[in-house]
């Protein structure tokens, strides 16, 4: 197989170097395929290059061979993508996120790499791609990262837990009738301070047992501990004074900070904001009938984490508190109806005060 390190001379006859073309990016692993294209569609070039710093820029020089570059479509910009799209950004080119091709063309087509990349590009020509990017160069990406430890290690002390707990159910009856009484921290405790004896057998065997998952789980609890605390000052330094507004906690903060993104600019209306998190509705019309239904889409955890502070806000908030988000007969709505409608309005003001140096937490205000 030939080297993928290639030379970025192109090998076709350069163009007038003032001609706009648009770069097309198939993203993978290890590789990326890469197509140049025409600002009317015709394919000028395809080559592909490693997915390394040095073969990123080899890439970028090889596609501004042709012209102008100023968009550029990439796949999967939150995986393989990310790190070319943070590089193909910081060189001033438009990173817009692709979706895979259309199932129909590509049948009709075959799939290719490089048919991949060069459908990338026509997808940004045709407007069929309009999401710019994330930056994943700021803030929220250390939030990113925290959650994803802290979700990773929540599961693991969970399945901790449940390991020492069967394991407790088929212990010697002195162990078990010692540790059954006790609370979970209580018996966490205790199972990390049982001392190993020398005899052999099942009882010996159990307390051993006993004693790993429980020390496992104290280290996840001080590793959970920490990662809260790096969340929450992760989120005080990006947005200041957000966690001061009643009802969004650290974890709620960081899922619609997350949604948003580094570039929050990219968000050009309060309902692309309300899309993005799944709250905005759907139309579902036919004929003479004329309804909408929920949005099962967008970011589920923006939309959880809505959930939960439009809950909190229900039952605590001043202004919500002649309702409660119970059913009122004198307006007809019922509790469900009332959180789907405060769902609906919560996150309307955020995608203009999520911008970082915010000085209020202009977030939420007027959505009660």
């Amino acid at each position: 197989m030939p080297s993928i390190t290639q030379s970025a001379a192109p090998c076709h006859i350069p163009a007038d170097a003032a001609e706009e073309v648009l770069l097309g990016v198939d993203t993978h692993m290890d590789v990326h395929a890469a197509a140049v294209t025409t600002v009317l569609g015709g394919a000028l070039d395809g080559r592909s290059f490693p997915a390394t710093a040095q073969g990123y820029r080899q890439l970028v020089a090889w596609a501004r061979s042709f012209g102008v570059v100023r968009r550029a479509g990439v796949e999967c910009t939150g995986s393989y993508g990310a790190a070319l799209a943070r590089h193909v950004h910081a060189e001033g080119i438009e990173v817009t996120e692709v979706n895979q091709p259309d199932k129909a063309a590509r049948r009709r087509h075959g799939k290719t790499d490089a048919v991949d990349a060069e459908a990338a590009a026509r997808a940004v020509l045709s407007g069929r791609a309009t999401a710019t990017a994330k930056a994943s160069d700021g803030p929220v990406e250390m939030l990113r990262l925290f959650e994803l430890a802290k979700g990773s290690a929540i599961k693991s002390r969970t399945q901790a837990i449940n390991q020492l707990k069967s394991v407790l159910v088929c212990a010697d009856s002195a162990l078990r009738e010692a540790l059954a009484s006790l609370t979970n921290p209580h018996l966490i405790k205790r199972c990390a301070a049982l001392e190993a004896l020398d005899a052999t057998g099942p009882a010996t065997a159990a307390r051993h047992t006993l004693r790993l998952p429980a020390r496992r789980i104290q280290h996840l609890t001080e590793e959970i501990d920490d990662l809260n605390q790096r969340i929450a000052e992760a989120v005080k330094a990006s947005t200041p004074g957000l966690l001061d507004v009643r009802g969004v906690g650290p974890d709620s903060a960081a899922a619609l900070l997350i949604a948003a993104g580094d570039n929050p600019e990219r968000l050009t209306s309060e309902a692309s904001f309300a899309a993005l998190c799944g709250t905005s509705p759907v139309e579902a019309s036919s004929g003479k009938t004329e309804r909408r239904r929920l949005n099962r889409g967008g970011d589920r955890q923006a939309n959880a984490a809505l959930y939960r502070i439009v809950l909190s806000r229900v039952r605590w908030d001043d202004r919500t508190q002649p309702t409660g988000g119970r059913p009122n007969t004198a307006t007809g709505n019922n509790g469900s109806s009332t959180d789907h409608c405060s769902s609906e309005r919560f996150p309307r003001p955020t995608p203009r005060s999520s911008q970082r140096g915010t000085r209020e937490p202009r977030h939420f205000q007027n959505t009660a």
